[in-house]
């Protein structure tokens, strides 16, 4: 596994250059023009870029934890990614709870705000080297065996560019190893789309397929073993309760009703 570079690739299965792009807008400093923001960002990215080379040396000489720790610092001289604010919402006891549904309608109608322009210039190259960034700091993260983290991480960098090939390989991999029935689900959402922005000419549509078909069973096997472990807690709660009355949960049981659902009887 190889640390990406933020240079622009040819293609999109470019196993060392990433395209990279993003929707959210980068925050002028008050009072700032549009030429001091510019020079800004542009001494940022120069010092960004500094560091991830630095950074580089260290992955390739195998010194992980220093890699990791020398990408988060390139990360951190760059600005973030601007979150959009989540729309308010009124609590039930205000006035906007006695509104008509015509009204309610109408006022998130009226909330909703219009898609910011694509990033464009020295905007678009900072998105492009943030999400490189965060791709690299997971791959740090995959090679000290910190799997959660390397998902994090590889989420910001879609965050910044959803089709970012080599963060939704990395993501998908590194949930594939955690193994719950939730992460295993995720794997299959970035396998699916991989298969979906992938050239169909390209050799990781077949790997990616392959993955997808042993991942199907295994999805499967860990729904299956939380669940059970699920209703296990759940009958060692009911017994706790039950237990008072004489009775457990063994007194309940539950067939299926031939509708999809269950009927439950009670057996002394």
């Amino acid at each position: 596994m190889e640390a990406e570079s933020s240079k622009v690739s040819a293609g999109p299965a470019s196993q060392t250059e990433e395209d990279v792009s993003s929707s959210s807008p980068i925050v002028h400093e008050e009072n700032e023009t549009a030429g001091d923001h510019e020079e800004h960002l542009k001494e940022s990215i120069k010092e960004a870029t500094e560091l991830k080379q630095e950074a580089a040396d260290h992955f390739r000489a195998e010194n992980w934890a220093q890699a990791l720790a020398t990408y988060t610092m390139a990360l951190g001289r760059l600005p973030r990614r601007v979150q959009e604010p989540k729309p308010y919402e009124a609590p039930p006891d205000s006035d906007a709870f006695t509104e008509s549904s015509a009204e309610r309608e109408e006022s998130k109608e009226s909330d909703k705000k219009p898609v910011p322009p694509p990033l464009m210039g020295i905007e678009l190259e900072c998105a492009k080297l943030r999400a490189v960034l965060n791709a690299n700091i997971g791959a740090c993260h995959v090679k000290l065996e910190e799997y959660k983290e390397a998902v994090k991480a590889c989420t910001e960098a879609l965050a910044d560019d959803p089709s970012y090939i080599k963060a939704l390989q990395r993501r998908a991999s590194c949930n594939e190893k955690i193994g719950s029935w939730s992460s295993l689900a995720s794997a299959k959402e970035d396998y699916n789309t991989l298969l979906v922005i992938l050239p169909p000419n390209s050799p990781q549509v077949g790997q990616t397929r392959r993955a997808l078909a042993v991942l199907e069973p295994r999805i499967e096997e860990a729904q299956k073993r939380e669940t059970s472990e699920m209703m296990d807690k759940l009958k060692g709660i009911g017994n706790s309760i039950l237990g008072n009355f004489g009775l457990s949960t063994d007194n309940f049981k539950f067939e299926p009703n031939g509708q999809g659902g269950y009927s439950m009887n009670f057996v002394r």
